[in-house]
């Protein structure tokens, strides 16, 4: 049963590639939106997980704004799918021109420092373009990747993903792969706002709540000397995006007890201003509030290697 709604699902992904291709992009991304409130009417499981995680982000707000929020959330979800589709047939030179860059000044300055830059985003506004725009405008990225559950899907995502000249780097092993890139002076992308079940996750507070979090940007910026960028994706009126760089995140001085603690919890903060501006861009449908409240935190000491096998979110 499984092969066949894999099945199902690459023909649906085929067929949405496809007329991508022969409608107008402003068209296809109507489409796009009508997709994501298809799954938001079908996936009633994932909708009411949702709901409740907007509930407990937003404990002032009432049912029937959350279940609002929702609805445009799931819309810029399809329109996102969509739209990476559209980019997969774009040159880099048309990608820029669908793209304002704000902050590109702090990645510059953080390129010239010679030890690799770590960037982090979550599950934001549009993630998969960011990486696209990226590359087009300054260098491929290094991209920890968990592979999805259908591999016929999977195949599909990681065409797209690599034709730009992104290297993806399996969550198996992922550590040692971002050192190498990082020792290359690469820029490495991680996503932080997926809870984590690995035994080396950081519990840091995300809308007041006790989240697991990777330790793995902060324990490998501390490690190399790499600084840490936020950057997200928002769409503007005119149809096109403005992806946002935003300075380095302030490194935990020397004799903190905690320094991947604090490194983790300051960009969970700037993820957080992001996604209380911009609720309906964030992915609402992942269970991120696992841990209870009383249980105690734990992290990777600083400067102790995290295991090879480290689980990393995509």
């Amino acid at each position: 049963m499984t092969r066949v709604r894999h099945r199902i699902e690459y023909a649906v992904a085929l067929a949405a590639r496809a007329l991508v291709r022969v409608l107008p992009r402003r068209v296809s991304l109507g489409c796009g939106a009508l997709l994501g409130r298809l799954f938001h009417s079908l996936y009633g499981a994932r909708r009411e997980l949702a709901v409740k995680n907007l509930q407990l982000a937003f404990p002032s707000r009432s049912e029937a704004d959350c279940r609002a929020i929702l609805r445009s959330a799931f819309a810029h979800a399809g329109r996102h799918v969509i739209d990476m589709l559209n980019f997969e047939t774009l040159s880099p030179e048309e990608m820029t021109r669908l793209v304002e860059v704000e902050g590109g000044e702090h990645v510059e300055r953080a390129m010239a420092g010679g030890r690799g830059v770590m960037f982090f985003s979550g599950h934001f506004g549009y993630w998969e373009l960011q990486v696209m725009a990226h590359a087009a405008r300054f260098t491929p990225m290094v991209l920890v990747v968990r592979p999805l559950d259908n591999p016929l899907l999977e195949r599909l995502l990681e065409r797209v993903r690599t034709r730009v000249g992104t290297r993806l780097v399996r969550r198996r092993g992922a550590v040692r792969g971002l050192l190498r890139a990082l020792h290359e002076k690469a820029s490495v992308g991680l996503m932080i706002d997926q809870h984590m079940h690995d035994r080396s996750a950081v519990t840091v507070e995300f809308f007041g709540r006790p989240s697991a979090t990777t330790s793995a940007l902060a324990a490998l910026a501390l490690r190399t000397g790499a600084p840490i960028l936020p950057v997200f994706t928002m769409p503007l009126p005119d149809g096109r995006y403005r992806v946002a760089y935003g300075p380095p995140v302030a490194r935990p001085a020397g004799d903190d007890a905690d320094p991947v603690r604090t490194w983790t919890q300051r960009c969970t903060d700037v993820l957080e201003t992001y996604v209380r501006q911009h609720p309906d861009l964030w992915l609402w449908m992942h269970r991120r509030w696992r841990v209870p409240a009383a249980e105690p935190r734990g992290a990777a000491p600083a400067g102790r290697p995290l295991p090879a096998r480290e689980e990393l979110p995509r």
